[in-house]
């Protein structure tokens, strides 16, 4: 059984926790520019580790009554703030990658439908949602 962390050191290993995740998302916005899949899935798993260890160290200060405490005497507020602060800049961060996320599909969605209408013209079909599809159909293959 691990033993019972204090305020400050939970507070101290959020905000080192944070710092990783800052880093991990900046990470990853190159990973993704560089369209390098494999790097993405280790990324992933790590990003998904440390957001549930900073789950975990959240409700446990969450149900400190010490940092409840120690909160309301004011002892907290710098590394609180510095907290804050790089929470603002990971959401910043997450958004920018989501964007790049975004305008990966539509490129790859582009592509698609320019290799399917130079493929094969006639054969060129719209999906209930509008989108392009095509294949032979004859055979039982759509792309």
């Amino acid at each position: 059984m691990s033993e019972k962390l204090t305020p400050q050191q939970l507070v101290s290993q959020q905000l080192s926790q944070l710092t990783q995740l800052e880093t991990l998302l900046d990470t990853e916005k190159d990973v993704l520019q560089q369209q390098n899949p494999d790097a993405l899935i280790h990324l992933t798993a790590d990003k998904n580790d440390l957001l549930l260890a900073i789950k975990r160290i959240d409700n446990a200060i969450g149900q400190s009554f010490e940092f409840k405490q120690e909160k309301l005497a004011g002892k907290f507020t710098s590394l609180l703030s510095d907290i804050e602060a790089i929470l603002v800049r990971c959401k910043k961060q997450n958004q920018i990658n989501g964007l790049i996320i975004q305008q990966s599909q539509l490129s790859v969605e582009r592509m698609k439908t320019s290799l399917l209408e130079n493929h094969n013209k006639s054969s060129m079909t719209y999906n209930s949602k509008g989108k392009t599809s095509g294949g032979l159909s004859s055979l039982g293959i759509k792309a």
